[in-house]
């Protein structure tokens, strides 16, 4: 695959520049400067070399959740997106088949007596989760007994003061704040593998293009040199 032909640039970046939608909340795909003042990680690596074959100058817009970068889609705000699939993002997005998967768990007091995901999906066991994340969008579909307590990038600070009795996200995220606290541990045992993929606009005529984009930059070891050059660890994706 190399330049892509006018229709898929009309249709991917209509404006003429590729508006992508950025999750910084996920430091795993998306860092907000890899060291000389531009967007770093996966995601962005990504976006330019879409940008590159599309011939049009890539435009970061940035958020702190992923829930907003749904509705700048939504909003025509955005023409891109990278984003975990959902069923009930997928109502608005269309996505690709995923790039990399990463594991959600449970962060919990060093001293808790839970030690698997299921033990926590009781009654009166409050979760918090950072709202409209995709692991509060499973927890949501999957937990029958436990609360969910939705916050925004404190929540994290929530659990810790006492609020909730667990917190969820993804692995490497929890993995470097305990590091940093003491008396926390995350669960070895994963309550789900997300799959992160890019996204465009319902129905967007771009859509197939920018799934064989994906397979391409998997099987091409695009994907895994730019985790590696940002200091990231995530499965690749096998091919769809």
């Amino acid at each position: 695959m190399t330049s892509a032909p006018q229709d898929i640039r009309a249709a991917l970046a209509p404006t003429g520049r590729l508006r992508t939608g950025m999750n910084f909340g996920n430091t795993i795909l998306t860092q907000r400067d890899r060291g000389d003042g531009q967007p770093g990680g996966v995601a962005s690596e990504l976006a330019r070399e879409l940008g590159r074959r599309l011939g049009v100058a890539v435009d970061f817009i940035a958020y702190d959740s992923p829930g907003e970068v749904v509705d700048a889609i939504d909003a025509g705000k955005a023409d891109i997106c990278f984003l975990a699939i959902e069923p009930a993002r997928a109502e608005r997005i269309d996505f690709t088949a995923p790039y990399v998967l990463i594991e959600s768990t449970y962060l919990v007091r060093a001293d808790s007596p839970v030690h698997h995901p299921g033990d926590l999906d009781r009654a009166g066991v409050r979760i918090g989760v950072m709202g409209r994340a995709a692991y509060d969008l499973y927890l949501t579909r999957t937990l029958k007994a436990a609360e969910l307590v939705r916050g925004t990038g404190d929540y994290l600070e929530d659990f810790v003061a006492g609020k909730t009795d667990a917190a969820a996200g993804i692995r490497q995220m929890l993995n470097a704040y305990a590091a940093d606290h003491a008396g926390l541990r995350v669960m070895p045992e994963a309550f789900a593998i997300v799959s992160q993929a890019m996204g465009a606009p319902k129905g967007n005529a771009g859509g197939a293009y920018l799934h064989a984009y994906v397979e391409e930059m998997k099987a091409s070891g695009f994907v895994a040199r730019a985790l590696a050059q940002s200091g990231q660890e995530a499965t690749v994706a096998p091919p769809a």
